[in-house]
């Protein structure tokens, strides 16, 4: 099945040079009655998938098919539409076009109606920029539209309209961000191929693709999620594609934000940016502070986090940016708990001396030059220099801390890369058709260092032996080039067919030493051994995939797509010295494939929805089974490859405007009602090992399902969440209980948020609620490192309070 794709793929990918027909340039200029130009109108060419922005000169440029009547449409938002019917013929066609500024008197009430018809959440367009969408399983999140404790970055809040999301929920600050879809592990977005503006802000796209570092929600415009068939233009990874796009400059010459938060807990968040456009220039930067004392004891925290962006607009084909961020923070962990201790008192801690730090850096370059109309290049660069340090005492959680010098964790990360793409519309069967092909350079370094620090209570990340440390260091350099293309063939106005390749070169490679150490019943060293390991393993391959739509309507979809996965073991894999964990030294790469087949769209203003089955068939699955120490007799977790395993499922969301939907149409009240719902069953197969034949893959929960309702009138909303989550296991054997804590069922739970926003005028806004409203005692994760291990507690029930001045 897989090398009759990849044909396919190629036999497609060959039409496309051979069905162009003539083309007639459509060439024009959009002005307001006045005579001013009006840059970004949407210009459309009705019925034939052609559509194109005025530059910065209110000029456009689109091609049409020679001798036909087609109808041209202009949008510009505050102005009337503008619809003419054309006669094509066989010479290019100028068209001076001046739009009536529309002068109706827009009162408050139908803004709010307007915003009403938005469902804070939508899907990405077959075409974006110089990307490629058609046929795959997407999602966008507006953060505008939705009532959410920003401030904190509520991830339940946030992704409540995105089915099937597992989410970790033990870091109530929001300081970084814990999601996996369809029962890949959430641990800090590994699964997805994580990036902001994109470009990769994770340590390490290949050899650790783990993020540190989340955005701030008060920052972020829109989340763009791509389900598994993204591998084919963003990278291997089962998951997908996640991109934050952060906002920009809006078109007033200066703009002043300032949210300002507070909470329980000793929460205090400050959000303050500034935005705006001179002539050819945008520019957006914010700085974000955030403290706290958390739920728990031992759980304060600082968090620093500052962005930059800016854009000129060299002349009308050429686009140059720029941007950095950077983030810091200091954060005390309170550890795991053991079943027995989560029972008795969920907010106890007995570590106070276990700290976390980060420092992020982020930088790119971008550029974005249009050769034509149909021919756009985009091109970047981007880079990251940052660290993570983590010390404290891993030792079960069943045992107190001896106050001995603490385990001390050092990562360095220092990562280069660039992508380039270039996209092409061309004319078949007298419809549009789109071609993109891309490449892409990476080259990431990390060094790793573990061994002991100090036994005092304090943050000190030093060595006590820098020059010999205790446990390990390495250095892991990792290398990527691969080139990809996928071409959208419009077969007729309502179906079309996109098929992909992604050729990838992989290099992941391991230099350094660790010590081999054995102890004694009693704990003491009997043996000590320093090991040299170098590794290097190189390998190549071609993934292909193709997706479907078709469009029986402009307002509905049936989409399906398959697409070939791959992922790399990444460098927790090779080494780490834990009590609580150990790898596999055999350990080898997963491979697989993803399947979505579903139907989307809208109905009216009143009723959106989208309705999905999907397939993730993994071989060599990597996963973790629960393990007994022969000589101590301790319970660990050991992590391997278990076997092929399979989850299937279907998701489903829907949202309705109940008032529109009955008929009434006051302008003033809004009443949404939305539900999101997942059901999985993973297991795994063809296993060599009968303890984990047919049993549940981990971190799998078989429903999920999130729903609320959201009133509004006028300037008022209010919005009330529930949220369920059915019970899981944490490892592959399925074990229900372990003494440490490390493995067992995570029992079902549930939530209920609540939030209400008053907006005054433009320059003013009010925003109160409540997490867990219920004061629900759960939990969503067992560790076996940091920051537990053991159990870790979600938060208890929080209120907050935001105002927001806008000038």
């Amino acid at each position: 099945m897989n090398k009759f794709y990849q044909i396919l793929g190629l036999l497609m990918l060959l039409m496309c040079s051979n069905y162009a027909f003539a083309q007639v340039t459509l060439l024009g200029t959009v002005k307001t009655t006045e005579d001013e130009v009006l840059p970004e109108t949407l210009v459309i060419l009705k019925g034939l998938h052609r559509k194109t922005t005025t530059n910065i000169d209110g000029q456009f440029r689109l091609d049409a098919p020679e001798n036909k009547r087609v109808t041209l449409r202009v949008e510009a938002n505050g102005f009337v539409a503008h619809e003419e019917l054309i006669e094509i013929q066989d010479k290019s066609v100028y068209l001076n076009i001046q739009l009536q500024l529309d002068k109706k008197e827009l009162n408050e009430i139908v803004l709010e109606e307007q915003k009403e018809n938005n469902f804070g959440r939508s899907t990405l367009s077959q075409v974006e920029g110089t990307a490629i969408y058609a046929g795959k399983k997407s999602e966008v999140v507006l953060l505008e539209d939705i009532n959410a404790n920003l401030a904190t970055n509520n991830s339940r809040q946030i992704y409540a309209k995105v089915a099937g999301l597992n989410i970790w929920e033990n870091d109530g600050a929001g300081i970084q961000l814990g999601i996996g879809g369809r029962g890949l592990n959430p641990n800090r977005v590994s699964n997805f191929n994580t990036r902001q503006n994109g470009y990769d802000i994770s340590a390490d796209a290949l050899g650790y693709p783990e993020s540190y570092y989340s955005p701030a929600s008060e920052a972020i415009q829109r989340i763009e999620i791509v389900r598994g068939a993204a591998s084919l233009q963003y990278g291997t990874q089962f998951g997908g594609f996640i991109n934050f796009k952060l906002k920009e400059g809006g078109n007033k010459p200066f703009e002043f934000v300032s949210r300002n938060t507070a909470g329980s807990f000793g929460l205090f968040n400050t959000f303050n940016s500034v935005g705006g456009t001179t002539n050819r220039f945008k520019y957006y930067g914010f700085y974000q502070y955030k403290t706290g004392n958390g739920w728990r004891p031992n759980s304060e925290f600082d968090v620093h986090n500052a962005h930059a962006n800016l854009k000129y607009q060299v002349n009308e084909k050429l686009n140059l940016g720029v941007e950095y961020t950077h983030m810091e923070y200091l954060a005390q962990q309170p550890g795991g708990l053991s079943d027995a201790m989560f029972a008795q008192d969920p907010m106890q801690s007995i570590r106070e001396r276990n700290w976390f730090q980060v420092h992020w850096n982020l930088g790119a370059i971008k550029a974005n030059y249009k050769f034509t109309q149909n021919t756009t290049l985009e091109a970047m660069v981007f880079g990251l220099i940052a660290g993570r340090d983590a010390l404290g005492f891993l030792g079960q959680i069943t045992r107190m801390d001896p106050g001995l010098p603490r385990n001390l964790l050092k990562d360095r990360y220092k990562n280069v890369g660039s992508e380039v793409r270039l996209m092409h519309k061309y004319n078949l069967l007298n419809s549009t058709s789109t071609f993109l092909v891309g490449g892409r350079y990476y080259r990431g370094f990390t060094n790793r260092k573990q061994g002991l620090g100090s036994d005092g209570l304090g943050p000190d990340f030093d060595y006590l032996n820098s020059n010999d440390l205790e446990h390990s260091e390495y250095d892991f350099p990792s290398e990527n080039i691969s080139v990809f293309t996928e071409n959208i063939f419009h077969l007729t106005p309502k179906f079309s067919v996109t098929p992909g390749l992604r050729f990838e070169y992989i290099s992941t490679n391991a230099e350094g030493y660790y010590n081999q150490i054995n102890y004694d019943l009693a704990g003491n060293i009997i043996y000590k051994e320093k090991i040299e390991d170098n590794r290097t393993n190189s390998r190549s391959f071609v993934l292909a995939g193709i997706g479907v739509s078709y469009k029986p309507k402009a307002n509905k979809e049936i989409y399906a797509n398959i697409s070939q996965n791959y992922r790399s073991i990444n460098f927790n894999d090779m080494r780490i010295v834990n009590p609580n964990y150990q790898v596999d030294p055999n350990l080898k790469d997963e491979s697989g494939f993803s399947a979505d087949i579903g139907f989307r769209g809208t109905i009216g203003k009143y009723f959106s929805y989208d309705l999905s089955g999907f397939l993730l068939s993994y071989n060599d699955r990597i996963g973790q089974v629960l393990m007994t120490d022969s000589i101590r007799f301790t319970t660990y977790r050991y992590r391997t490859n278990v076997s092929d395993s399979r989850n299937m499922g279907i998701e489903a969301y829907a949202e309705v405007a109940l008032l529109k939907a009955i008929g009434l149409t006051s302008n003033a009240h809004g009443l949404n009602v939305y539900a999101t719902l997942s059901l999985m069953d993973a297991v795994y197969l063809n296993s060599k090992e009968e303890a984990y034949e047919n049993k549940k893959v981990e971190m799998v929960s078989p429903v999920i399902l999130r729903t609320g309702i959201r009133y509004s009138f006028k300037n008022f909303s209010t919005s009330l969440q529930f949220s369920y989550t059915h019970e899981h296991f944490t490892d592959a054997t399925n074990a229900e209980f372990s003494p440490d804590a490390v493995s067992g069922i995570v029992p079902s739970y549930y939530v209920m948020d609540w939030s209400a926003d008053y907006r005054f005028k433009k320059w003013f806004a009010i925003s109160i609620g409540s997490n867990n409203l219920l004061n629900t005692m759960y939990f969503t994760r067992r560790a076996a490192g940091y920051p537990g291990p053991g159990i870790l507690p979600s938060d208890g029930r929080s209120f907050y309070a935001t105002l927001q001045f806008k000038l």
